[in-house]
């Protein structure tokens, strides 16, 4: 499409947004049926953005869009007095449109994750002495003793303080990774290269090394549960890494810096979710993966529910508001 007809179709609705956004940087009161529509006039807006950068439209559009877009996201994300509103409206609409609008860099990142996963761990049931390329021998004693089926710990519940504990460790763990994974990307994107082919190796190498060893049931039985949560999240903070690195690599018509900071308002849409993404996966897994006393069967049926809820989340909610 050409630009003065994209501007002809859709300059109505720009203009209907600043007006909006106008009357409320004049804290003036817009009447109800305005607020409802406010959410899906902003969302199209940010696609619009996405489409003129895609087809390298002038800058001077692309940066009137962008403000628009900046604007709306003050209003739309972070007015205090609709907090809640905006937090269930990110969450059922914002957010898996555009992990599905970035589907093509949340594909390449799942390729640079799961591709060394499942290499090393094809590779270690063919050459078991592979596992001590990833990890030193201490550290495979470790988890060997970890994950034997008759290992004490594994044989009792632990006491709630010590839940709460494990529910804080793992929160500053998995967001230590996915911020590694996703500030990488300020370095032309290896290092949310690297980051993203190290962690797939270590995974894949821990899960490789426990299967060999016939050590399945305790290491899947709890792995299941917050794995949707913390595996996806892990590839989406890879995606919001490489929009950044991309942004720097090819800038289009724009400096590095303009690029950068359009790339960073897009992808920290990304971020916000990967981190509640987290949240969720560690509160999983130190109250329900760790917990002895549930059957496995429980385990894997509740954990390939989550699966499915994941998947069907990104792939379907929203789709038909965004549209």
């Amino acid at each position: 499409m050409k630009q003065t007809t994209f501007e002809l179709h859709h300059q109505a609705q720009w203009q209907t947004l600043q007006k909006w956004l106008e009357a409320l940087d004049r804290h003036e009161t817009i009447d109800a049926s305005q607020v409802t529509d406010f959410p899906r006039l902003y969302r199209q807006v940010c696609t619009h953005l996405a489409l003129a950068r895609d087809r390298h439209y002038t800058p001077y559009l692309v940066e009137r869009l962008n403000l628009l877009v900046l604007r709306g996201h003050q209003h739309f994300y972070q007015h205090h007095g609709n907090w809640g509103r905006a937090l269930v409206n990110f969450i059922v609409l914002a957010f898996p449109t555009w992990v599905r609008k970035e589907y093509l860099t949340v594909l390449f990142s799942s390729l640079l994750f799961i591709g060394p996963l499942l290499a090393i761990f094809i590779g270690i049931q063919l050459n078991p002495d592979l596992i001590y390329s990833v990890m030193d021998t201490e550290e495979v004693k470790e988890l060997e003793r970890m994950y034997h089926p008759l290992a004490e710990h594994l044989g009792r519940n632990r006491e709630a303080d010590s839940d709460f504990l494990m529910f804080g460790f793992y929160i500053r763990n998995n967001i230590g990774i996915a911020f590694q994974t996703f500030a990488g990307g300020i370095l032309f994107g290896l290092g949310t290269l690297f980051f993203l082919l190290f962690n797939g190796l270590v995974i894949g190498a821990v899960a490789g090394h426990l299967t060999h060893l016939s050590y399945t049931q305790p290491f899947y039985t709890f792995v299941i549960g917050h794995g949707a949560f913390e595996l996806t999240a892990i590839v989406l903070a890879g995606a919001a890494g490489l929009k950044l690195g991309m942004a720097l690599l090819a800038p289009g018509r724009f400096t590095r810096l303009q690029s950068l900071q359009h790339a960073a308002l897009d992808s920290i849409h990304l971020v916000y979710g990967v981190i509640g993404m987290l949240l969720l996966a560690a509160f999983i897994e130190a109250f329900w993966s760790s917990n002895t006393a549930l059957e496995p069967w429980l385990k894997y049926t509740v954990g390939g529910l989550l699966w499915f809820l994941v998947i069907n989340y990104f792939w379907r909610v929203g789709r038909h508001d965004a549209d």
